[in-house]
């Protein structure tokens, strides 16, 4: 049986329930910086924030069968000589992992970044030992950076991260016209 197509589109606040189920998520929590235990509420904000008339980021979510399956975002740096820069992060709902829902979002948000949002380089970081995850960014132009070690408590244990980015792979150019 073929699943479902996915479709994207810009979050909104009444994503928030959907979001709380998917960051509530026993097999999701682990993979991500966020702590467990998250709320409805929590989530309502983040999402009137990301949307705040003339705030930069980009939150997508991504929906099979009118159910929110994942979301994914790119939230440009605030320093001056780092706007050129933007933070990724993405999340899969346990049971839409491995069926394409990442690759769409990755696809949206590389596409984005380089047709339209002025980046010319994207960085996340991804715990060392999702390898599922590692290979998804690879297949979009990431490449491992370096590795930052203890970086955050997962299950009581400090654990690795590894830092990975990918560069523009065609910055733009100016076409000057003829004389």
């Amino acid at each position: 049986m073929t699943a479902s197509p996915i479709t994207l589109r810009r979050s909104t606040t009444a994503d928030a329930a959907d979001m709380a189920r998917i960051m509530g998520d026993p097999e999701v929590v682990p993979g991500t910086l966020q702590m467990p235990y998250t709320s409805v509420e929590l989530w309502q904000a983040r999402l009137a924030d990301n949307n705040t008339p003339g705030k930069p980021d980009l939150h997508l979510v991504a929906e099979r069968d009118g159910r929110i399956v994942g979301s994914a975002g790119l939230h440009p740096m605030p320093q001056l000589r780092r706007r050129h820069v933007a933070m990724l992060g993405i999340t899969v709902a346990g049971e839409a992992q491995g069926q394409g829902v990442g690759k769409a979002l990755m696809q949206a948000l590389c596409d984005y970044a380089d047709q339209w949002a002025q980046l010319l380089r994207i960085e996340l970081t991804v715990f060392a030992d999702n390898a599922r995850a590692i290979a998804l960014y690879r297949q979009f132009g990431f490449q491992t950076e370096g590795t930052h070690r203890a970086y955050a408590m997962r299950h009581g244990v400090y654990t690795d991260v590894l830092a990975m980015a990918r560069l523009h792979p065609h910055p733009p150019t100016l076409s000057w016209p003829s004389a």
